[in-house]
């Protein structure tokens, strides 16, 4: 392998994972790396499964404020869609508006709605880690919302959300 292209590729799968402790560990990942001088990249698969623990009407509510605290036009805007929401929300836990460290490790940051084939299986490509989510997995809250049904609760386009043509 090349030493001077050595990058490691970390997949988190969002499935039952609360947000908050997710995109706290996976800002770590990224800022630690970049701090480091390493080059890491973080992809962060099935972005609609994740879950923000709270009854659901607050949570709801909390979403539809944040979308309609704005202008329609001219922003700023807030995402809609799951695999957006979490990335924000990542975005909101690193230095991204301080300093160029927090904007050049949110780059390294890949979410997706789904998860790809070549990230489903057991085998994973060369360079390609599955991250540890044992620091932070906890059982499914009593009260949840996933993400998919924030964004569905927010207008967002239903075909991209589930893939199909609805």
């Amino acid at each position: 392998m090349d030493e001077e292209h050595d990058t490691t590729t970390w997949v988190y799968d969002a499935t039952d994972q609360i947000l908050g402790r997710l995109s706290s560990h996976v800002a770590k990942v990224l800022l630690s790396a970049k701090r480091e001088g390493r080059d890491e990249r973080v992809v962060v698969v099935n972005a609609g499964q994740a879950v923000i623990s709270g009854s659901r009407t607050s949570v709801l509510a909390t979403y539809r404020k944040k979308v309609e605290l704005n202008h329609p036009r001219k922003g700023p805007f807030y995402p809609r869609m799951s695999d957006q929401i979490l990335k924000r929300t990542v975005r909101g836990m690193l230095p991204y508006q301080k300093n160029s460290t927090g904007r050049a490790a949110f780059r390294n940051l890949r979410v997706l709605q789904g998860c790809p084939a070549h990230l489903a299986g057991d085998e994973l490509p060369e360079g390609v880690l599955r991250g540890d989510l044992s620091g932070f997995t906890r059982p499914l809250p009593e009260r949840f919302i996933r993400l998919a049904d924030i964004s569905k609760s927010l207008g967002a386009p239903q075909r991209v959300v589930t893939g199909g043509d609805a």
